[in-house]
């Protein structure tokens, strides 16, 4: 796996709008129109690049805006010394574990996919991996189980709530959630 990573960020800095982007970001453009700015790139072109930059973890955002994730690449660096065995998500399933790999890092969400298909992916192994089939939780512990989740993601817990409500992964009534029983 830290092949695959450190491929990824290989294979990042091999289109330049997504160079141009992080050598802005690194330069000190902390926001997405001082980035286009900079880079001399139009807002699609650095909306793109941006995006994946922060899926592949090179790049975050916080309070101070965007900044170069230096810690990532430290990470990578030592991880391609010592290899590692690849992490299994234990569904049996080749193309749902490489979109758990892809989306769910450390037990963590690292964003929720775009395409609807690895979006019910996603939230089917957190609804599994977070509730007990028949277990009823009052809504705070929903919340705080959620928020685990979500730690360094963009999505809030009650986003990833609505859609796991939504989608029947959990059930609520009178501030009460349980998952229901698989059928």
């Amino acid at each position: 796996m830290p092949t695959d990573q450190l491929t990824g960020v290989i294979g990042l800095f091999a289109e330049e709008t997504r160079v141009r982007a992080f050598a802005a970001v690194t330069l000190g453009a902390d926001t997405p129109a001082k980035v286009m700015e900079k880079a001399g790139l139009s807002p699609k072109d650095a909306t793109v690049a941006l995006r994946r930059l922060q899926d592949q973890g090179v790049i975050t955002e916080g309070e101070g805006g965007l900044g170069v994730a230096y810690g990532r690449f430290r990470d990578l660096a030592r991880s391609a010394q010592a290899p590692q065995p690849v992490e299994s998500y234990g569904s049996g399933d080749g193309q749902t574990e490489a979109v758990l790999r892809t989306f769910v890092r450390d037990g963590r969400l690292v964003r929720l996919p775009a395409q609807w298909e690895r979006k019910l992916v996603v939230l089917r192994h957190i609804a599994e991996r977070t509730f007990e089939p028949g277990v009823e939780y009052p809504e705070r512990i929903v919340n705080e189980r959620l928020r685990a989740w979500c730690e360094d993601a963009p999505t809030d817990h009650v986003t990833l709530r609505r859609y796991l409500v939504d989608l029947h992964h959990l059930r609520r009534q009178y501030g009460v959630y349980w998952r229901p029983a698989e059928a």
